[in-house]
């Protein structure tokens, strides 16, 4: 049985149309890197990315869709299947992203709102769904991580898979965006606790990092992959030399 690869996800974070980079998800710590996403995109398929991971940063902080042009762009531009988070919280826009061309929608906020909503989503449209469990000291915070719930990150991914969640996207809040290091022991605990698929992100700073994560997945191989963001667009990390 051949081992399935472990996926590195260059992250694409649209924010008022362009693409950026955040601190530990603050709004005021914005870093613009592209008034293009679509031209990122390509860049990312071009250097060998086999799927993009995109978040509306603007329709996780208000709860609505904002930057779906940019989605646009970026689905035009490329090739490749995207994951698309963001401001995702009723069941038509889930639809409509879909229906655009996404190939999977990552549900954060309304998932920890409410394990119905995830339950029917499920039902029909079974491994596009993916939970985003963002985690502070532990506990999962909501809506752009500007709010903190007193329920353990843990916990939830625990609960989304008895739902039938295939993958859960676990990201440390406070190592995104500081290039410090990934938090490898949440990370781990959180595959432990569960069966499904579990995609790392948060604090990759660089190879070293991944390799690191590459091993933590030999012996909890649910670890399936990676989002990478600030890392590759300082050109800490080359892509080609992940995917290649």
């Amino acid at each position: 049985m051949t081992a399935r690869p472990f996926l590195i996800f260059p992250a694409i974070d649209l924010k008022g149309g362009n693409v950026v980079r955040l601190q530990q998800g603050r709004a005021d710590a914005a870093t613009i890197y592209s008034n293009d996403p679509g031209a990122v995109a390509k860049r990312w398929e071009d250097e060998g990315a086999r799927y993009l991971h995109v978040v509306d940063l603007d329709g996780a902080f208000e709860g609505e869709p904002r930057n779906w042009d940019g989605v646009r762009a970026i689905l035009r531009a490329v090739q490749i299947p995207i994951q698309l988070g963001g401001g995702l919280r009723r069941r038509s826009q889930v639809e409509a992203a879909l229906q655009m061309g996404v190939t999977r929608v990552v549900l954060g906020t309304k998932a920890c709102d409410s394990t119905d909503f995830v339950s029917a989503l499920i039902q029909d449209f079974h491994t596009r769904i993916v939970v985003g469990i963002d985690a502070r000291d532990g506990l999962v915070a909501v809506k752009g991580w500007t709010e903190q719930t007193r329920l353990t990150a843990i916990e939830f991914a625990q609960q989304v898979t008895r739902l039938g969640v295939h993958n859960i996207i676990f990201t440390d809040v406070s190592t995104d965006g500081m290039l410090a290091g990934p938090n490898y022991t949440a990370i781990s605990a959180v595959c432990a606790a569960v069966s499904c698929n579990v995609i790392a992100s948060g604090g990759i700073g660089g190879i070293e990092d991944v390799v690191r994560l590459q091993h933590i997945a030999k012996g909890l191989p649910n670890l399936v992959g990676v989002v990478i963001g600030k890392a590759l667009y300082d050109g800490r990390i080359d892509l080609k030399q992940l995917e290649g």
